[in-house]
């Protein structure tokens, strides 16, 4: 593991060096290229170095301790060695983490969809509520939100909305919450005060360019309407929407929310692609799916992973086993605890599968 740290050191120095030369800051694209490896390396080099600062404080502490001191000083120093090993064992663990393999999509921005599912309109509202909850997140990250597509209700939900947040790192911290999402409380249409319980569906899928997905321009059937909104409310005088179905695999895209046919085009295609590449990417890790399922699951949408219950005002996570009492705040898109935990339980998890073990 310490080897591959300091290569990670060394190529950064060398990268340092090279920045500074004349001829590689004229060229444009070299210069681009070793930024991003510089920023690549960055922390791996910061947290080596770390390492060995504190390596370091266990060597001097360990040389006094040798020394002949006086009580008081010596349990300083006994105190501070202790201090030091527990801080070694805790950058180690951090170093280990560094070294598993980058999800290649982490940094992309991410399109979301949203489905209304078993509970007819409560779904339906549901879906508007989980829409907020993400769109609030993107906002505390300062992201931001365009709407691709969508289908609301006339009660101010959705029976499906489509969306795209883009943001750094947005697909890292977004990419856990596809799969059902399960909503327990008592609609407002409820005369009898009984609670309901109803499904949601999510999907999380990272951005991907042209040049990612083949899309043969003969495998595309594309149509044109007019966009609607919730009971003709909203009626284009022109055929804007776009219906894009590509015929090999039968899947079917929509947009309506911009103003022009060329921009739903656009954005149409760029959900189309995200689901392609989600297809190939579900076909090549298949394999690796059937030996062995993550604990913070597959990321099928058909998996039940997460309960919000009102009456209780808890929010349950299936997949990790955790319960907040806080359903309110994290409506409101405060999510970072939930999203942190399943972050750390991945990364123990792909540790204790064939991670970081070597400490040569």
């Amino acid at each position: 593991m310490f080897e591959r740290f300091q290569t990670a050191e060394n190529r950064y120095d060398e990268i340092n060096h090279k920045l500074s030369d004349p001829s590689v800051i004229a060229n444009q694209d070299e210069y681009r290229k070793l930024m991003k490896e510089h920023a690549e390396l960055e922390e791996l080099v910061t947290k080596y170095a770390e390492y060995k600062k504190v390596n370091r404080e266990i060597s001097d502490a360990k040389e006094m301790l040798e020394e002949k001191l006086d009580r008081e000083f010596r349990e300083m120093v006994e105190t501070e060695l202790k201090e030091a090993q527990e801080k070694l064992e805790v950058i180690k663990k951090e170093m280990k983490i560094l070294l598993l393999p980058k999800d290649p999509n982490d940094e992309k921005n991410v399109i979301v969809e949203i489905r209304g599912g078993a509970g007819g309109e409560e779904a339906a509202l549901f879906a508007g509520d989980l829409f907020r909850m993400y769109t609030r997140y993107a906002e505390r990250n300062r992201w931001k939100t365009e709407m691709l597509d969508s289908n609301p209700t006339e009660i101010g939900g959705f029976k499906e909305v489509v969306f795209s947040i883009e943001g750094s790192g947005a697909y890292s911290r977004l990419k856990f919450e596809s799969g059902v999402h399960r909503v327990q409380r008592i609609p407002s249409t409820e005369a009898g005060g009984r609670i309901h319980t109803s499904t949601v569906t999510v999907a999380v899928l990272p951005e991907v360019e042209e040049i990612d997905v083949d899309i043969n321009p003969n495998d595309l059937r594309v149509d044109t309407y007019r966009a609607s909104g919730a009971g003709g409310q909203h009626v284009n005088k022109t055929d804007s929407a776009i219906r894009i179905t590509h015929l090999p695999t039968g899947l079917v895209v929509t947009c309506q929310d911009q103003r022009s046919q060329h921009k739903n085009r656009d954005k149409a295609m760029a959900i189309l692609r995200s689901k392609l590449y989600e297809i190939a990417q579900n076909e090549q890790s298949s394999e690796i799916a059937q030996e062995r399922k993550s604990q913070v699951g597959t990321g099928d949408r058909s998996e039940r992973i997460r309960t919000y219950n009102y009456p209780q005002g808890r929010v349950t996570d299936h997949r990790i086993g955790l319960t907040l009492y806080k359903i309110d705040d994290i409506l409101d898109g405060d999510i970072d605890e939930i999203i942190d935990a399943l972050v750390t339980t991945d990364q123990a998890e792909r540790l204790g599968n064939g991670g970081i073990d070597s400490e040569d």
